[in-house]
């Protein structure tokens, strides 16, 4: 790797992501031989041909796959590492963008965020977001923060681990039309409206959990609303254990909980990009999850 130089790494993954030479030239504002010339020599530099000329678009040969997805590695750290000398520079951060997801405690985590914010000059933009639009955000670089459950072996995010969230099936008394005497069936409720949150995701696959295929459905923005809905009557649902305790405990709302309606439990966690940009507020931040972690216990009786 001795004499390749970050220009070279640039020039050469801007032809592979835009298929082309003079498309790579417009996108760096450069000129066409200006980027021909940078991925020539960085190839003789490698002593590998990393593309295949010989179509009407270029193409990565095998060697030039594995070269382009380790220096896009080194592309990011670059950036990342650009962004955090900026942040040092200007002392910190201008502004931070959180995420909450629909299943997080409003607040504890809001509370969260006001304790650590009271006094900073630093902006606090706060978003909500559904089922897979938090994960959307952090990875399209839309968040520099999230509050949600994760897949804790995605390599790409560190992440806090905060408190575990039981999901339980409820229903308004007199929602059901038969004695619940004994374990509620899926066939029993197929035709009973059942009450879903929208995924706030714009071009990820659209989630939903727990659905009962061809039962009616009514679909809302948040828990309270769904919360709301199922207390009504209208319509059944899971919600999280720590929103509806006092419900289940006097007897507005019942649980359904049993063989066919398992519920779920899933685990919220704070979550940031692994080679993301941390200035110093969002470092001291972090920090400062880490040490409040153990206060947000929301596991409750029913």
């Amino acid at each position: 790797m001795k004499g390749v130089t970050i220009h070279q790494l640039r020039c050469f993954d801007a032809v592979v992501e835009e298929g082309g030479f003079q498309a790579a030239a417009e996108k760096l504002h450069r000129t066409h031989p200006t980027i021909s010339a940078a991925v020539k020599v960085l190839e003789e530099q490698l002593g590998i041909c990393l593309l295949d000329r010989s179509g009407y678009r270029v193409t990565l040969t095998e060697a030039g796959q594995a070269f382009h997805h380790r220096a896009q590695l080194l592309l990011r750290e670059v950036e990342g590492l650009g962004g955090f000398a900026a942040n040092l520079a200007a002392g910190e951060e201008s502004e931070l963008r959180v995420v909450i997801g629909d299943l997080c405690p409003l607040p504890e985590i809001v509370g969260l965020l006001r304790k650590f914010f009271d006094g900073r000059k630093t902006h606090l933009h706060l978003h909500f977001e559904a089922i897979s639009g938090p994960w959307e955000r952090l990875f399209d670089d839309g968040a520099d923060l999230i509050f949600h459950h994760i897949d804790q072996s995605d390599a790409r995010i560190d992440f806090i681990e905060l408190s575990a969230v039981r999901l339980v099936p409820v229903v308004a008394p007199g929602f059901l039309d038969f004695p619940k005497s004994g374990e509620v069936t899926q066939r029993q409720m197929r035709d009973r409206v059942q009450c879903i949150i929208r995924d706030t995701a714009r071009h990820s696959p659209q989630q939903n959990y727990f659905l009962i295929d061809g039962s009616p459905r009514c679909t809302v923005d948040d828990q309270f609303m769904k919360k709301e809905i199922i207390l009504q009557g209208m319509a059944w649902g899971h919600m999280p254990l720590f929103m509806v305790a006092q419900e289940l405990q006097d007897g507005r709302l019942l649980s359904i909980a049993g063989k066919h309606f398992p519920g779920n439990s899933v685990r919220l966690a704070a979550a940031r990009l692994r080679n993301g940009s941390h200035g110093p507020v969002a470092s001291r931040l972090w920090d400062y999850i880490a040490e409040q972690a153990n206060s947000l216990a929301l596991e409750h009786a029913p």
